[in-house]
């Protein structure tokens, strides 16, 4: 695997990590443990924290004329990338919504 392979992956591998944790805090909060769906949702930003860096660096070599091929895999990283941020915004807000219950 090549370093822009690998690159990708950590893109992969760290908001499939967010993605799961969201659900796993969404179920926590169906259950009314929400201290533990607190706690996976920080869990969710340290990830997407990492996600989105290494976005930001694919971004900026390709700034600098380093240009990334376009690929499948890229396209699935940025898939994996927003859908992730997207369960994050949604399972805070039905986490805050069983909250009210």
């Amino acid at each position: 695997m090549n370093e822009y392979e690998e690159i990708v992956m950590q893109l992969i591998t760290n908001s499939g990590d967010a993605r799961s944790r969201c659900l796993r805090a969404i179920r926590a909060a169906r259950k009314g443990n929400f201290e533990q769906a607190d706690s996976l949702i920080e869990e969710v930003k340290k990830f997407l924290a990492i996600a989105h860096k290494t976005q930001t660096e694919l971004i900026q070599n390709e700034i600098q004329g380093n240009h990334i091929p376009v690929s499948l895999l890229i396209i699935h990283a940025q898939d994996h990338l927003m859908n992730a941020i997207s369960m994050r915004d949604l399972a805070i807000e039905i986490i805050e919504i069983l909250k009210d219950k």
